[in-house]
C-alpha cells in the first residue's frame, strides 16, 4: 500500500477535522487516540477501532497486529502527515480513530464523582483517571470541558475506557444521586474529609478551580468537606479530587480512620 504523503488526503481531512471540532466528534461519535500504550489500553477494555494512520519507521507493531484483528483498516503515512494531525508535540507513530466508549450504566451506582464546571481538559482527564483507579462506578459531567479532547485523553490514560461517564443537567444529576449521601470539596467548609464515613453509598462534586461550586451544585450538596492544610494555599482540583477518591477507597477495603470510629 503506498504511504499517504498528501494533506489533502480524505482520511488526513477527517482525523485533523476530528482533532479541532468538538461538534464533529460528537456528530460522529469518534474519538483520536495517539500512542501504542493508549490504543492497546482502549482494546483491551473493548474499544472498536475504526482506521489507523501509522509510520512504518515508528509504529507499534504489536499494536498494529492487535488492530488488525479488529478489521480496521491500518494506513501507513509519512512522518510528517502525522505530526500534521497530531496534537502532541511529537508523534508517537500511531494515531488511532475509536468510536466513543458508551460503557453500561450500572444499576446502582454506589460511588459517584460529579464534575462541576472543570474546563482545563487536562484537569478533567487526571480526575477521571483517578477515579477510575479508586473504584468510582460512575463520573458525571456538568458544564465541562469536551471529555474527548486530545489533553483530556492523554491525561485519562484509559479512563474514557474504563469508566462510564456521562454529560447532564443538574436534574438529571438529583436523578442519577437520589439515594447517595452528596458531598461537596469546599476550601473553607469545616469538616475534614477524613471524617466522612466513606463506607456508604455517596457522590463527591468538586468545581473549578477558578470559579468554585456552581450554585445548583452548592444547593444539591447535603455536606460540604474539606482538606485541612497547614498553609492558605488551596490543593489544585485534580490533587483534592485523588486525596478525597483514594481516603474511600482507603476506608471501603476495611482502613477505618480513628476520627470516623469515634
Amino acid at each position: 500500500m503506498d504511504i499517504i504523503t498528501s494533506a489533502q488526503n480524505k482520511r488526513v481531512k477527517y482525523v485533523k477535522s476530528l482533532q479541532t471540532k468538538a461538534r464533529l466528534r460528537r456528530g460522529e461519535m469518534k474519538l483520536i487516540l495517539e500512542g501504542g500504550r493508549l490504543i492497546g489500553d482502549a482494546l483491551m477494555h473493548g474499544g472498536r477501532p475504526d482506521f489507523v494512520l501509522y509510520s512504518p519507521k515508528a509504529a507499534d507493531y504489536d499494536v498494529l497486529a492487535q488492530l488488525q484483528t479488529q478489521q480496521c483498516a491500518l494506513l501507513p503515512a509519512s512522518e510528517n502527515i502525522l505530526q500534521y494531525v497530531s496534537d502532541a508535540r511529537q508523534t508517537p507513530g500511531i494515531l488511532a480513530v475509536f468510536y466513543i466508549p458508551k460503557p453500561p450504566l450500572p444499576r446502582q451506582a454506589g460511588r459517584v464523582l460529579i464534575l462541576d464546571g472543570i474546563r482545563d481538559p487536562g484537569n478533567m482527564g487526571t480526575m477521571l483517571r483517578t477515579a477510575a483507579a479508586a473504584d468510582v462506578d460512575l463520573a458525571i459531567l456538568s458544564d465541562c470541558a469536551d471529555p474527548y479532547n486530545a489533553k483530556s485523553l492523554r491525561a485519562g490514560m484509559g479512563a474514557h475506557f474504563r469508566l462510564p461517564i456521562v454529560e447532564a443537567a443538574w436534574p438529571e444529576i438529583r436523578g442519577f444521586c437520589a439515594d447517595l449521601t452528596v458531598y461537596a470539596s469546599r476550601a473553607d467548609a469545616q469538616k475534614p474529609y477524613t471524617a466522612v464515613d466513606w463506607r456508604g453509598d455517596w457522590a463527591l462534586i468538586i468545581g473549578s478551580e477558578a470559579h468554585g461550586l456552581s450554585r445548583s451544585a452548592q444547593n444539591m450538596a447535603q455536606r460540604s468537606i474539606s482538606i485541612p492544610m497547614s498553609s492558605t494555599e488551596s490543593l489544585n482540583a485534580a490533587a483534592a479530587a485523588a486525596v478525597m477518591l483514594f481516603e474511600a477507597r482507603r476506608q471501603r477495603l476495611g482502613q477505618i480512620p480513628a476520627d470516623v470510629q469515634n
